[in-house]
């Protein structure tokens, strides 16, 4: 494993939500943004196991620091496949996009439509 070439900020991410929940509107707020969080989760988790700093990564991407940094923030930036697929090869890892069916949602019969 490669060194750490720089010391990662600690952040207690259960804290920072205990406190944060209080505040009005958050809740909402970071449920719209769920999916988001977890990808940039395993973004920096990513980032962090191979001790790569967002220049290293913009480096090896092609790309600029700050592109970097925009790609590790939820709700401001809709990054494409490729670009996630350019990052995942940065940090080592392969991209994987699954669709999990909603357990309440009912079959629809194969030619059935629905939109009548």
């Amino acid at each position: 494993m490669a060194e750490l070439k720089y010391q990662p900020v600690a952040h207690d991410h259960e804290s920072f939500l205990k406190y944060a929940r209080k505040r009005k509107g958050f809740r909402k707020a970071y449920e719209e943004l769920e999916e988001e969080y977890a990808l940039i989760r395993e973004m920096l988790a990513a980032r962090s196991m191979l001790g790569l700093t967002q220049e290293a990564v913009a480096g090896l991407m092609g790309t600029t620091k700050s592109a970097v940094s925009r790609l590790e923030t939820a709700g401001r930036h809709a990054p494409t496949l490729a670009t996630l697929k350019k990052y995942a090869q940065a940090v080592g890892c392969r991209l994987e996009i699954k669709l999990i069916p909603e357990p309440y949602l009912t079959r629809r019969a194969p030619g059935s439509d629905q939109r009548k």
